[in-house]
């Protein structure tokens, strides 16, 4: 068996260094302070050591509240498992507290959104259900969604605004803690934004295709018109890894295209994990500073809305 031959190297001669003049990355500025039994979420939050993601969730609530005190707009753009892990409250409360002024859905978030509005409850087994030749058949998610393209043809609007109205108009018992119904009721924009084939509503035979394309395509026009106010405000990218990065990098296109400025923006991507899209189309390319914020949306979430109304507390909620 062959030895490596270390009699080559003189070892007496390495060369250390007092360890007060070595540069170093952490200091005991640097720790975090545990929170105590009674402490306040301001102290707790202060307390969280000033380093990676707690760093960046400091910056994106600063963001966010001098977006809001400046009267720049704040958008949030989101994929299905936000809906579907219980995290639309929070988001419906920044919008009650004229903090966040517009939202983005891809088609899965509607969907759930939708079901959870007029049904209270959403989200199938897909495994069993697919194979038993159940899954996405469910007659009112259907044909909600076809009438509300046939609505869209007809009055120009857009499919998120549609959807709200028809969910609106149809009723249920968790109407208040629909998303498309909060921004429709407090009349903000709400856009959806679907992929064609990639929705279990996709599957009606009854769903128009021309009107289906018409409404998205009016909805991705209405969001190019958000993002060219985006100028000192901020764009959340929660937990939709394709879909809605690759609208936004498009309407950021359009945008720039047109000569419109985008100074003082700030992108964020909160997600499981960060991925290319997220990466790259909302942190990087668009030109702002980008906040990477890894974990789950029933923690992250939350824990962003608290950080923000803490700090926003003397701002109502709308009561009308």
């Amino acid at each position: 068996m062959s030895t490596i031959d270390t009699r080559g190297l003189d070892w007496t001669n390495l060369r250390y260094e007092p360890l007060d003049e070595r540069p170093s990355k952490v200091g005991l500025a640097d720790l975090g302070t545990p929170g105590r039994p009674g402490g306040s979420f301001s102290d707790w939050l202060a307390g969280l050591p000033p380093q990676l993601g707690a760093r960046g969730l400091i910056r994106l609530r600063d963001a966010i509240v001098k977006a809001r005190q400046s009267g720049s707009p704040v958008i949030a753009a989101l994929g299905g498992h936000v809906i579907k892990t219980g995290c639309a409250p929070y988001l419906i409360d920044l919008i009650e507290r004229r903090v966040l002024n517009g939202a983005a859905l891809n088609g899965a978030a509607a969907i759930h959104d939708l079901e959870l509005a007029i049904a209270g409850r959403t989200s199938e087994d897909v495994g069993p259900r697919l194979l038993a030749g159940s899954f996405g058949f469910a007659r009112e998610t259907s044909d909600l969604f076809a009438a509300a393209c046939d609505r869209s043809a007809r009055s120009g609007s857009g499919l998120g605004a549609a959807l709200g109205d028809v969910v609106i108009e149809r009723g249920g018992p968790g109407l208040d803690s629909s998303l498309l119904v909060a921004c429709r009721r407090n009349k903000i924009p709400v856009t959806v934004h679907v992929a064609i084939g990639a929705d279990i509503v996709h599957m009606n035979p009854e769903l128009d295709g021309a009107a289906l394309g018409g409404a998205t395509l009016a909805d991705f026009r209405a969001l190019c018109e958000l993002v060219a106010g985006l100028a000192g405000g901020v764009w959340l990218n929660l937990g939709s890894a394709v879909i809605l990065p690759e609208v936004f990098l498009k309407a950021v296109s359009i945008v720039r295209n047109l000569g419109k400025s985008l100074d003082g923006l700030t992108t964020a991507n909160l997600d499981f994990q960060q991925q290319y899209r997220g990466l790259f189309n909302v942190l990087e390319r668009p030109g702002g500073a980008g906040i990477g914020l890894t974990g789950h949306h029933e923690i992250m979430i939350p824990l962003l809305h608290a950080a923000v109304v803490d700090t926003l507390q003397e701002i109502p909620r709308r009561t009308d």
